[in-house]
């Protein structure tokens, strides 16, 4: 069992930079494969970006070179810095971990990007 809580959200100015924090507890964090995810109003949820247990990424081509995930496990935390950011970047971000056949979520942070 993994229990998963998010950070970071708030308002931003387009053009703008957050950074969402993904702490993690409950069982050894380094197996995961750790992703973010997003969900505007309206829409299905979707997703942002990933980093595997061994550090591989991977994005969404529409956060490509905006967005940029990493992972420290000796903090047990996964992060998403984002820069340049846009309204249509305005959603809820999940985090995720998963392994094998087991995923868990977070509870959402909800990130607003409004002039």
């Amino acid at each position: 069992q993994v229990q998963l809580v998010e950070s970071g959200g708030g308002l931003v100015q387009p053009g703008g930079s957050l950074r969402l924090s993904c702490a993690a507890s409950g069982s050894i964090f380094s197996i995961y494969h750790m992703g973010w995810y997003r969900q505007a109003p309206g829409k299905q949820r979707e997703l942002v970006t990933t980093v595997t247990s061994g550090g591989t990424t991977t994005y969404a081509d529409s956060v490509k070179g905006r967005f940029t995930i990493s992972r420290d496990n000796a903090k047990n935390t996964v992060y998403l810095q984002m820069n340049s950011l846009k309204p249509e970047d305005t959603a809820v971000y999940y985090c995720n971990a998963r392994y094998q056949l087991l995923g868990y979520w977070g509870q959402g942070t909800q990130v607003t990007v409004s002039s």
